[in-house]
């Protein structure tokens, strides 16, 4: 194994290894991809405080997220396609994130089932769940998720439409990819990655294919999103689907103090401050600079986590810092998976994790629970001044 220090040594792995349009699903934002970027470069912004002469023993990152113990205020976030990334890569994500003592959240849009995931790991995992207009099939993929003692439920909430990528529209991204003479050039150059997806069947949408009818192409993701997505979702839809569920759950995409104090009303777990990685919404702000607005509108009445451009260990840290209970990762750990399988998920865990309690270390905390926004020197406009 080559030696990894940054998640950026693993991405750079990720792209020579993996296809160009999975690689291109992960690495890419809607429309300018303003917000993408800003999800990312945000964080630069803000900067630490050096304490020294401080006792940096017996440091410990473990907290919890929904009551659950996690070895550091992280889940691994739903990512469709994961499958695509890496053969069974929902599989190997999900043992990955057991081992480590993190969540693992299931999209609805894998490529492994709920089945699947459930029949090859032992700890309980996330589901996450769009809101969809057959309410039949709704209704039993929310019973399929129970059946699998699946521990919470993630619903997106950002995502009723689709928002345009312009680089999965010129790769005509499908899963399993359409063999086009422009797809079958790139993947005669991924000899690796398409003999590890020659040796599993799972190459389609898991938990649509053989569970759905009417759809005209389950290769899709843009033709599913459009057929089957709710654009009518409204708050009254999101507490009707917390009842059928009658569990823990989790509101992903919110981005606005307004939704965030209508979600704490509905008696939610958790929300997770989210722009979809910048896939939705182009030229909304970053999650980052939107987290302290969101959290003091919640004012405790819920957990707050937040999602979106981080990289690294330090990033965590200073979402914490801020005020969020934990967060979630998505791009960070799909470059490890298509760099390195199941090891690849585990270093890039294991490289955030050094991170993330050395920095603590460095800002004069050993207890990631203790941690608060006095270690950050933060811009005066960070949360901008906005007419």
């Amino acid at each position: 194994m080559p030696v990894i220090t940054t998640i950026q040594d693993l991405k750079e792995i990720y792209k020579r290894r993996v296809p160009r349009m999975f690689y291109d699903y992960c690495e890419s934002g809607s429309w300018t991809e303003q917000t993408f970027g800003d999800n990312i470069s945000d964080f630069a912004k803000l900067r630490l405080r050096q304490r020294v002469a401080v006792d940096m023993t017996n440091r410990s990152t473990a907290s919890k997220m929904i009551g659950q113990d996690v070895s550091m205020p992280v889940a691994l976030a739903p990512v469709g396609m994961t499958g695509m990334q890496c053969a069974d890569g929902e599989i190997k994500a999900a043992r990955a994130a057991a081992a480590f003592g993190v969540p693992y959240t299931l999209s609805t849009m894998s490529i492994c089932s709920i089945e699947d995931v459930a029949a090859a790991t032992d700890a309980p995992f996330w589901f996450q769940l769009y809101t969809l207009t057959d309410e039949d099939y709704s209704d039993r993929l929310i019973q399929r998720v129970k059946d699998a003692n699946c521990s919470a439920l993630v619903i997106t909430l950002d995502l009723q439409i689709l928002g345009q990528r312009h680089k999965d529209l010129k790769n005509g991204l499908s899963a399993p990819p359409k063999l086009t003479a422009k797809t079958i050039a790139n993947l005669a150059t991924k000899w690796s990655w398409g003999l590890e997806m020659l040796g599993t069947k799972r190459r389609g949408f898991g938990n649509i294919v053989g569970h759905v009818s009417g759809i005209s192409d389950t290769t899709s993701l843009s033709a599913w999103t459009a057929e089957q997505f709710d654009q009518a979702l409204d708050w009254k839809k999101v507490e009707v689907l917390m009842k059928k569920w009658g569990g823990k759950v989790i509101l992903k995409g919110i981005l606005d103090p307004e939704d965030a104090k209508m979600a704490a009303k509905l008696g939610v777990d958790a929300i997770i401050v989210s722009n979809h990685g910048g896939r939705q919404l182009d030229g909304a702000l970053s999650s980052i600079r939107m987290l302290p607005k969101i959290v003091e509108a919640v004012n405790g009445k819920c957990e707050v986590w937040m999602d979106g451009g981080i990289r690294s260990g330090q990033d965590i840290l200073k979402a914490k810092a801020l005020g969020a209970t934990g967060t979630m990762i998505g791009r960070s750990y799909i470059y490890g998976l298509g760099a390195m399988g199941q090891a690849g998920v585990t270093k890039a865990l294991e490289v955030m994790h050094k991170e993330l309690e050395t920095t603590m270390a460095l800002c004069g905390h050993r207890d990631i629970n203790d941690v608060t926004r006095d270690i950050l020197y933060i811009p005066e406009d960070f949360e901008g001044r906005w007419a």
